[in-house]
C-alpha cells in the first residue's frame, strides 16, 4: 500500500517485485475513514490473490518500530498505532514505513539505484518525501524521521506549508507547487495560457500539477513557465542534499518524476551551478526511478515479505 495525501494505492507484488494487481481509493479526511479506505483496498485485492503481509508505505514520521505515525502533514493520523490497527482489521501482519524509504528500497532491489553506496531518493508527488540509502541498508534516524527533505526551509517567510513552517521546498517543487505557481503566473501574465486560464476560471483549484503538466507537455507557454520554476528549486535543493550527503546518486521518483523531461535537464544544469565548490568535485548522478510511481508500492511488499 503506498498512503499519500491525495490517493490510497495498493498492490500485489510477488517476490521478484513484478506488481501482479492494482487497486486504489481516494484519500478521504479523518482517521476511520482512511483506515476503513486501506481495508478496503486490502479486502478487494485479498479476494483476487493469495496476500500474505501488507506494508503500508505512509506519506508521514513513523516511529522507529515502524508500528505507529507520529505525524503526517497530509494525512489525518496524530500518534496513531496504524500498524496494529490494519493488522487487527485485516487478519495480515503489517509493518510501516515512510514512503519515500519504501521507494528507495525497491530503486535500490530492483531499479535506479541498485549497487550504491550512498544513494538518495526525492519523491516528488503532492509534497516532497525523502530517503537515504548507506551501504544497503536504509538510514532512518534516532527517532525514525529522517531525512525530511521536503519540510527543509529554501526559502525564509515563503508559502505557508502544511506542516506549520513557511518557505519549504516542497512548497515550491511538487505537484502542489506546481499548481500554485501557475496560479502566480496567470495572475500576472493573464494571457499566456488560454488553456489554464479556462480551467482557473471557476476555481483556481482546478488548476492541478498533473494538468500543469499536460499542459506544459502540449507546450503552453504559461505551463512551460511554472515547468521551469520547478526546475530551478529542484536544482536548489539537490545542491543542498548533496551539501549534506554527498550521495553517489539522487533518484527523483514520484508522480511529478512522470513530466521529468520538461524539467531534469534543467534541475540538474542548476544544480551543477550552484553546488559548493561547483567545478571542483565529483557530482552525484541524478536519475529518474526506474520503477516510476510503483516503487513506493514495490518498496513497501519488499519490506512485508520481510515479516513472512
Amino acid at each position: 500500500m503506498d498512503v499519500g495525501g491525495t490517493s490510497v494505492r495498493g498492490a500485489v507484488v510477488d517476490r521478484y517485485g513484478t506488481v501482479l494487481d492494482t487497486a486504489r481509493a481516494p484519500t478521504p479526511s479523518g482517521q476511520a475513514a482512511l483506515e476503513d479506505a486501506i481495508t478496503a483496498v486490502v479486502a478487494g485485492l485479498a479476494e483476487r490473490h493469495v496476500v500474505t503481509a501488507v506494508g503500508l508505505a505512509v506519506a508521514g514520521f513513523v516511529s522507529a518500530d515502524r508500528r505507529s505515525v507520529m505525524f503526517a502533514p497530509h494525512l489525518a493520523w496524530r500518534g496513531a498505532p496504524v500498524a496494529d490497527r490494519i493488522a487487527k482489521r485485516t487478519g495480515l501482519p503489517v509493518v510501516l514505513e515512510h514512503d519515500a524509504n519504501a521507494a528507495l528500497v525497491a530503486e535500490y532491489r530492483y531499479g535506479a539505484a541498485r549497487g550504491a553506496g550512498v544513494a538518495v531518493l526525492v519523491a516528488i508527488g503532492t509534497g516532497i518525501g525523502g530517503g537515504l540509502l548507506l551501504d544497503g541498508s536504509v538510514f532512518r534516524g534516532a527517532f525514525g524521521v529522517a531525512p525530511e527533505l521536503g519540510h527543509l526551509c529554501l526559502v525564509p517567510g515563503g508559502r505557508p506549508c502544511p506542516c506549520g513552517k513557511s518557505g519549504c521546498w516542497e512548497r515550491y517543487c511538487s505537484g502542489t507547487a506546481l499548481s500554485t505557481t501557475a496560479v502566480e503566473l496567470l495572475a500576472r501574465h493573464p494571457g499566456r495560457s488560454t488553456v489554464l486560464a479556462r480551467e482557473a476560471a471557476g476555481d483556481s483549484r482546478a488548476v492541478t500539477g498533473r494538468k500543469v503538466g499536460a499542459a506544459a507537455r502540449d507546450g503552453d507557454p504559461l505551463a512551460l513557465l511554472a515547468m521551469a520554476e520547478l526546475a530551478t528549486w529542484l536544482g536548489e535543493g539537490l545542491a543542498l542534499i548533496s551539501d549534506i550527503y554527498d550521495p553517489e546518486i539522487v533518484v527523483i521518483g514520484g508522480g511529478v518524476s512522470e513530466s521529468a523531461p520538461l524539467f531534469l535537464d534543467e534541475a540538474r544544469d542548476h544544480y551543477k551551478s550552484v553546488i559548493t565548490g561547483a567545478g571542483h568535485r565529483p557530482l552525484a548522478r541524478i536519475r529518474t526511478a526506474q520503477l516510476g510511481d510503483d516503487a513506493g508500492l514495490v518498496g513497501a511488499a519488499t519490506l512485508a515479505a520481510e515479516l513472512e
